[in-house]
């Protein structure tokens, strides 16, 4: 290697000998991946229907989020009693929250928010407006503990979609106005934080109290 009289080499940080014995480097190597989800294709439909149905109840058995999933996405069939229980579920899975994140922007469980939102929903459509009422003031009280809890109540959103089903259900049912007025008030007593639903509960408590007897 021919070297330039006027070249500094004395800038260089490297000795001049480790310099010109430094091998070049290579490129890196390009790792050539394959689609999983082609795959996993391809290897399913190798199965047998019942080898199929056994693994999806396997892994939805493990998975309340991917028995949720299939729930929503199938439509399952429930009685009110299976759907009360469902809902306790969900309610303990999405206000539930590790103490140590407590004034974090903390995850939380949507999808198990998309149930209850949606077992209230079926339970007023199968005439249990009673069963979907005493399940929001549960939700009321654990959801507004989960939003004291956090930093900026990014839940209270998910907490209200839920809760308006049941509200929207009481203005024109025939339930005992008092009955209603009363879960307006202990509905108000459950939130913790003093902002979830409080002016559409305030706006139908007013409303039932003006109505006629």
């Amino acid at each position: 290697m021919e070297l330039r009289a006027d070249a500094q080499w004395h800038l260089c940080p490297y000795p001049l000998a480790l310099v010109l014995n430094m091998p070049k480097r290579r490129p890196k190597k390009i790792v050539k991946t394959t689609d999983v989800l082609q795959r996993l294709r391809k290897a399913l439909a190798k199965r047998t229907k019942s080898e199929l149905i056994a693994v999806l109840l396997e892994v939805a058995k493990d998975d309340r989020n991917v028995l949720r999933r299939l729930d929503a996405q199938f439509e399952l069939e429930a009685s009110p009693q299976e759907l009360v229980v469902a809902t306790h579920q969900a309610i303990a899975d999405a206000t539930d929250f590790d103490k140590r994140d407590i004034n974090r922007n903390f995850s939380y469980g949507y999808a198990a928010y998309e149930e209850v939102k949606r077992n209230l929903t079926r339970l007023v459509k199968l005439g249990q407006l009673r069963l979907a009422m005493d399940l929001s003031l549960e939700l009321m009280e654990q959801g507004s503990y989960q939003v004291e809890m956090s930093d900026e109540g990014l839940m209270a959103q998910d907490i209200e979609d839920c809760l308006t089903v049941v509200m929207k259900a009481l203005k024109d049912c025939d339930l005992p106005t008092g009955e209603k007025i009363t879960w307006c008030a202990t509905m108000a007593k459950r939130d913790r934080v003093g902002f979830l639903c409080d002016r559409e509960l305030q706006a139908l408590r007013s409303q039932l109290e003006a109505a006629p007897a």
